[in-house]
């Protein structure tokens, strides 16, 4: 297509800023770049849109439209949403070089204009749609993504009449199309994952051909390089790996609407393409969360190490702000552990219980509302463990009802999670209570794993526990290891030590003697030599610091056990 056909298209709103006389020249293509050299991405004949993320001052111009100009690109369109006016030094430049200028209204996408040239220049839909893909790998590639899997999956349902989503391997919906057409309920989300999970246990090769009552489904795995283990002589492709269920559980896949077949063969080269575009946008993604991630881990080595409080709360407080922006006050924190075991094999079960855990905590299912993609998980040994921030809850809440519950966790997960283990795995998770502070994340962190293990105790393949099943005295029994007993007393009594050591208050003496006397006030103060008042300010003392109830049986029983047990 020409050039002055793009001008004479109202609905992409392009205003001529220069090269009046270069309009006959040929669009072949179409590329989206902020990079301030992107002569490898071109092929020539290309217009280039630009955000213009790459001016910084007017000497930027000149070397930049050279660069388009010796590539033999045809033209040259900047958006006005970043910079408002174009420059001037920049309509100079492609003066001096005769190298058309467009604006591009703010209003106006670059996505739009990329669909439209693409229609145009090619007049096989399935060639057309094949060059989109490719451009916008190299979009994706190079720079800030042009709308991500999404546009694509719009160009798969207005170009090849297809209608396709990406989702996780816990059946959570990760992009759709956004221009309209059919959707996906969760329960097929679910059934789809659960259908590609089993298929892709065996081994064999995709697309996996399902039928979901008289509905056909193709579904295509996208497996992002950052998951694959490289082999000897690995070539990047997805047949390096060395053993699927290091990434069966945190690979994509792409579900179409369609039986596959009988495509042809350029059809399906042109469907694994979409899958490996949308892989690099997987990859991206994974990159952003390196830095949660190193968070995560940070605060969970100085918790593990028996750091001060107060350098924890240092940590948190870093943290909060990435996790939860805007938060405005200190967040409560929960903490979730996984677990994922294989029988037989040398698999190295951390980074999978990481991948998979937050898939699982990305779903609203299960975390509610919160922005639960900022959620940081670390992994340690066998293990992941998740740092989940939660808003400061009103004083007539405990923090953990707006939290996370294990029930939730799993409750829309459980059948993929169980095609995919197959008969030869396991996943366990626990959940601990929400905490407030740096000094109860240790507890909380054991409280979580010991809640891991009541969920192992039980039978099944996908198994979760939470705190409310803790009953307090089960962290008593001989069974537990030494660890929960010491955060079990340490939760009760670490308080009142630290009270007494700042302010000779005496309060684990008086705690003592008030559970020896039975409770008796009159009893109790006479042992003590106190008046009734100075004890029943001290018991009252005990109960704000520890938010336990000295009139109720159970608490009573609790605090008479980590006294023996202290």
């Amino acid at each position: 297509m020409r050039l002055r056909a793009l001008l004479e298209t109202d609905a992409l709103g392009l205003r001529l800023l220069g090269g009046e006389g270069e309009l006959d020249r040929t669009v072949r293509g179409v590329m989206t770049t902020d990079l301030r050299d992107p002569s490898r991405y071109l092929s020539g004949g290309e217009l280039v849109l630009t955000g213009l993320a790459w001016h910084r001052d007017a000497a930027d111009s000149e070397p930049f439209v050279r660069i388009l100009v010796a590539a033999g690109v045809a033209a040259l369109a900047a958006g006005e949403a970043g910079l408002g006016d174009i420059p001037d030094d920049l309509v100079v430049a492609c003066a001096r070089h005769r190298l058309p200028l467009f604006a591009v209204h703010e209003s106006v996408a670059f996505a739009t204009i990329t669909e439209h040239v693409v229609r145009q220049v090619s007049g096989e839909r399935a060639g057309d749609l094949a060059a989109v893909v490719d451009r916008h790998r190299r979009m994706m590639t190079s720079g800030p993504a042009g709308g991500g899997p999404d546009v694509v999956l719009d160009l798969l349902g207005s170009d090849l009449d297809l209608s396709a989503w990406v989702l996780s391997p816990t059946g959570r919906l990760v992009a759709g199309p956004k221009a309209g057409g059919p959707g996906l309920s969760a329960d097929t989300c679910a059934e789809l994952a659960a259908e590609h999970l089993a298929a892709a246990r065996t081994g064999r090769r995709g697309p996996h051909r399902v039928t979901l009552g008289a509905a056909p489904y193709a579904l295509f795995p996208i497996r992002g390089w950052g998951h694959l283990p490289a082999a000897a002589g690995d070539d990047r492709s997805p047949q390096g790996a060395r053993d699927v269920r290091e990434t069966v559980l945190s690979d994509w896949l792409l579900a179409v609407a369609a039986d596959a077949g009988d495509w042809p063969e350029e059809r399906l080269d042109l469907l694994q393409g979409v899958a490996q575009l949308i892989a690099v946008e997987r990859d991206r993604r994974d990159a952003a969360r390196t830095v949660r991630r190193r968070l995560a881990q940070e605060v969970l080595e100085l918790v593990q190490t028996g750091a001060a409080p107060a350098e924890i709360a240092a940590r948190l407080r870093v943290a909060a702000p990435v996790l939860l922006p805007g938060l405005g006050t200190a967040p409560h924190w929960q903490v979730v552990v996984a677990r994922v075991e294989w029988d037989g094999g040398d698999i190295e079960g951390g980074p999978v219980a990481q991948s998979l855990l937050e898939e699982i905590l990305a779903d609203p299912v299960a975390t509610g509302p919160e922005p639960s993609d900022r959620i940081a998980v670390a992994h340690t040994g066998d293990e992941a463990v998740a740092l989940v921030p939660l808003p400061a809850v009103s004083a007539e809440h405990d923090g953990t009802e707006t939290g996370i519950h294990a029930d939730a966790l799993l409750e829309s997960v459980r059948d993929p999670l169980a095609a995919g283990l197959d008969e030869d795995g396991r996943v366990t998770l626990g959940v601990s209570a929400a905490v407030h502070s740096a000094e109860g994340l240790r507890g909380a962190l054991e409280e979580a794993r010991h809640a891991r293990r009541v969920a192992a105790a039980r039978t099944g393949r996908v198994c979760a526990a939470g705190h409310q099943e803790l009953a307090s005295h089960v962290l008593l029994l001989p069974f537990v290891p030494d660890d929960v007993r010491r955060a079990f007393t340490a939760r009760l009594l670490d308080p009142l030590r630290d009270y007494d050591r700042r302010h000779r208050a005496e309060l684990i003496p008086t705690l003592e003697a008030f559970l020896d006397c039975d409770g008796s006030w009159t009893r109790c103060a006479t042992r003590l030599h106190l008046h009734v008042n100075t004890l029943r300010y001290r018991v009252g003392r005990i109960e704000q610091l520890t938010s336990r109830d000295l009139s109720r049986l159970e608490d009573k029983l609790d605090f008479f056990l980590a006294l023996r047990m202290s």
